[in-house]
């Protein structure tokens, strides 16, 4: 009898301790993950990029555009290798959706062209940052890695009051320390004077135009930047690149237009070939827009 009194027993006292810490949880009402006066609200998520996918590399650029920038083209009278030509080829990539390209290479009797033709979709896997925000940052370091000079004033440009001031205080003091000088023959005199002008044209020649030089521009997308580059081919022939890239909201653009004559002593024009890369540049921007 007493036995079945002590387990009743032992079995109320375990109730009992049972719900006193439950009743303990049950009271303070908190939840281990989570602090006091801190609230459950997570920062809104950053603004999406405008683009969500990209276009097929390879169609953005018209047949005209490609018969003025690959002329080569042309000249091709097989129609399979004319179409191949046309086509272009894409290059390699892991996901459409991020990063595609496409490159051409046309030779002529004139020249090889190639033309490459990059497209870069940037995403932000930071909630903080937008994908806009992203691709500024990317583009940033784009331009850095280009190395564009510092702009160079024209050779054309006005000499300014302070310059001309020295050059005149300069020539009287010259002129008044020469003047009891022995007298210079006027042979030697020109001579020399072909020599300075034979110098200084030889030297502004190698100095592209102001508005020839690596650049910023602003008149492509949100940002961007032209590149021009004359390297050679070992010993033979001198290639010019010219590098047109941009940014338009999270998508940048790089297109690499580069010719090598195919006779010694031609150098391509920079200019003409500026002019078509930035052509195809403010084309692909439109096709973006739309």
């Amino acid at each position: 009898m007493q036995r079945k009194a002590y387990v009743p027993g032992v079995v109320a006292l375990l109730a009992a301790l049972l719900a006193g810490c439950t009743g303990g949880a049950d009271d303070t009402g908190s939840d281990d993950n989570s602090n006091p006066g801190e609230a459950n609200t997570s920062a809104p998520a950053a603004r999406p990029g405008k683009y969500a996918t990209l276009p097929e590399a390879c169609g953005v650029v018209s047949q005209a555009t490609l018969d003025s920038l690959l002329p080569g083209i042309q000249q091709l009278t097989d129609m399979t290798r004319r179409q191949a030509a046309y086509a272009g080829e894409a290059t390699l990539t892991y996901d459409t959706d991020r990063k595609v390209g496409c490159r051409w290479k046309v030779e002529s009797t004139d020249a090889t062209d190639h033309l490459l033709v990059d497209l870069e979709r940037v995403v932000s896997y930071d909630n903080a940052v937008s994908d806009d925000s992203q691709a500024e940052t990317l583009f940033a370091k784009k331009v850095t890695a280009a190395d564009l000079p510092a702009p160079v004033a024209s050779a054309t440009a006005g000499v300014s009051p302070s310059t001309s001031a020295t050059g005149s205080a300069s020539a009287g003091a010259s002129s008044s320390s020469t003047a009891g000088a022995t007298p210079v023959s006027p042979s030697a005199s020109s001579a020399s004077a072909s020599a300075s002008a034979s110098a200084s044209a030889s030297a502004s020649s190698t100095v592209a135009p102001a508005d020839l030089q690596p650049r910023l521009l602003d008149d492509l997308g949100d940002e961007a930047f032209i590149d021009d580059t004359l390297g050679s081919s070992g010993s033979t022939v001198a290639q010019r690149t010219v590098t047109v890239a941009f940014r338009t909201s999270n998508v940048i653009v790089t297109i690499q237009y580069a010719e090598q004559p195919a006779t010694l002593g031609v150098t391509p024009d920079s200019e003409e070939m500026q002019d078509k890369a930035r052509k195809l540049a403010a084309q692909l921007v439109d096709s973006l827009a739309g």
